[in-house]
């Protein structure tokens, strides 16, 4: 069974900004080590002969036919804005200076 350290699953918890309590890593571990397993299974099917496919059941897109539209005035698309400056959006600041 491929298996995972716990400092790779600390790593992995890291990267997916998720807090583990020690217990929590170790039942990471095992479950990531399952998934590792069921990977390990399937990559020792031969699809030598297989094609490629982009989903499990046949299917035809449909396509529509890419038409070019007016675009919306300056007016119309302030129209429903909460709060305006002229012919600008007025949004809440999210990018704040250090130690704000």
């Amino acid at each position: 069974m491929p298996t995972l350290d716990k400092k790779e699953v600390e790593e992995i918890a890291l990267l997916a900004r998720v807090h583990l309590e020690p217990h929590e890593l170790e039942m990471m571990q095992e479950e990531l080590g399952a998934i590792l397993e069921h990977f390990t299974t399937l990559a020792s099917v031969d699809t030598t002969n297989v094609q490629p496919m982009t989903h499990a059941v046949p299917m035809d897109l449909r396509l529509r036919a890419d038409e070019a539209y007016g675009s919306l005035t300056v007016a119309e698309a302030l129209r429903a804005a909460p709060t305006k400056n002229d012919e600008l959006f007025i949004v809440p600041a999210i990018i704040t200076e250090r130690g704000e």
